[in-house]
């Protein structure tokens, strides 16, 4: 039976027979049909575009966001990584087929001039002969190929497969992460400026307060304590806007990190003015919308490799089936190598199997099978974990919208009670106690308005990541 014959008798088998090891079938898991934090509302808001940072309305944002992708070190580490896995892909789906070798030499046999040679016999004594320098030419081509009886390669393969799957879906969610740490960051930065107008505008109205009480010092009205109260207020005020200089500072560097510039190569003006629209928040939206998640996504891939990499070790108790060949010439001179008469070919199979190994092979597929026990629990807590990040975040988005309009009111009303506390002390009817109880006061209602403000944006954020960066209808 000539090799032809044999690899075809083979090759149907192959594809005839099963892979060893479990086929997988995805983990089981316990999924509500809707989010307990769900504000009731019967039809989600339309599907944000891929862009979702777009919805802020903001240009210096969305040019940030352009160049997160081209230029975040971290996100082309992990974009490097993913055409790793593709390449090792590759290389397994190459061990189905033959391998085949070509070589061509050249061998010059005999001592470097001519006479007697003495060679030593099998047998023992030697030999006399006389010779010259002698020429020998070969060339010709080797094949061999691992019949994959048991499926190990279809398994490796499978298993590289999975993994491949695991790292585009870990690019992915390293880009979202990116995407959503970019505008958070953004957020805060100019929340910063917002605050810093605020106290900007305090400090000036605490410097005519501080007139105030030194006019009024000046004439007899009050007394040395006014004065140094309203030193006091001033010198606070000018320090809370000196922490604001470096929270602004810091923010604007690490927004300079993650579009791949050197902080003193990277500036964002100041805009004290700046508003933007508070993202949509998604309500009504079904639970089976978080498959979308590419972590969820990577840790199921992550089961599927393991659960084919038990295959692979499973292989390992059947012996495995090489098919090797060989044709080749030998000549003494160039010109004639490649004649049929200076052919030489071979060919022949060999069938291996491990006989005893202390028990490795058992041990290896024991681990395999922890493996594989090991990445259904972390699929699961994945799961789990994503299910309370978007309850959280629901959670968060309703009580914040309601927490910015208590706010919004109490800021109005300490505004007012400043103002008329300051009449009344204009007018000495109060003390300057009284002024300094509502300055604060109103200081700290704005602060915190324009705090909520950023916790709604950044919350909304959040659920988009959440929410794997989309919550329009599933992809078909």
């Amino acid at each position: 039976m000539n090799i032809t014959r044999v690899a075809a008798i083979v090759t149907a088998t192959l594809l005839a027979g099963c892979a060893i090891g479990p086929d997988y079938k995805r983990p089981t898991l316990d999924t509500p049909t809707q989010y307990k934090e769900m504000s009731g509302a019967e039809t989600p808001p339309p599907a944000p575009p891929p862009q979702w940072w777009t919805l802020l309305n903001d240009p210096v944002l969305n040019d940030l966001e352009s160049r997160v992708e081209v230029s975040n070190q971290n996100l082309l580490a992990q974009e490097a990584a993913y055409r790793q896995a593709l390449s090792v892909v590759r290389q397994q789906r190459a061990g189905l087929f033959p391998s085949v070798n070509a070589d061509v030499g050249v061998t010059k046999s005999g001592g470097s001039r001519g006479g007697d040679t003495v060679v030593t016999a099998p047998g023992g004594g030697s030999i006399s002969r006389t010779t010259s320098g002698k020429e020998t030419y070969t060339g010709g081509a080797s094949a061999s190929w691992e019949i994959d009886l048991w499926g190990r390669l279809r398994r490796s393969l499978e298993n590289a497969h999975a993994l491949a799957d695991a790292s585009q879906n870990d690019l992915k969610f390293a880009k979202l992460s990116i995407q959503t740490q970019l505008a958070t960051t953004y957020l805060q930065l100019r929340e910063a400026d917002a605050e810093q107008r605020l106290i900007n505008d305090t400090v000036s109205a605490y410097e005519r307060a501080l007139q105030i009480a030194q006019n009024r010092y000046n004439v007899g009205m009050a007394v040395k304590s006014d004065v140094l109260q309203a030193q006091t207020q001033l010198a606070n005020a000018q320090e809370q806007a000196s922490e604001l200089v470096l929270t602004r500072a810091q923010a604007e560097h690490a927004i300079a990190a993650l579009v791949g510039v050197p902080p003193a190569a990277f500036a964002l003006e100041v805009k004290s003015d700046w508003r933007t629209d508070v993202l949509p928040v998604p309500s009504g939206i079904p639970s089976t919308l978080l498959e979308r998640r590419p972590d969820i996504a990577s840790s199921e891939r992550r089961v599927k490799a393991a659960n084919a990499n038990i295959g692979v070790e499973e292989a390992a108790y059947f012996p495995s089936l090489t098919l090797n060949g060989s044709y080749s010439f030998l000549s003494s001179s160039l010109d004639s190598l490649f004649k049929s008469a200076n052919a030489v070919h071979s060919v022949g199979a060999s069938l291996a199997e491990t006989v005893f190994d202390a028990g490795r092979t058992p041990a290896r597929v024991a681990g395999a099978r922890a493996a594989y026990d090991q990445s259904v629990a972390e699929y699961r807590q994945t799961v789990l974990t994503a299910f309370q990040d978007v309850e959280d975040q629901l959670a968060a988005s309703t009580q914040l919208t309601r927490q910015y309009e208590l706010r919004r009111q109490a800021s109005e009303a300490a505004d007012e009670t400043e103002r008329l506390t300051l009449n009344q002390y204009r007018a000495g009817t109060v003390s300057y106690t009284n002024v300094v109880v509502a300055q604060t006061t109103a200081l700290s209602a704005r602060q915190a308005l324009a705090r909520v403000e950023l916790q709604r944006q950044t919350t909304a954020i959040a659920l988009i990541k959440a929410l794997g960066g989309d919550w329009g209808p599933p992809a078909p």
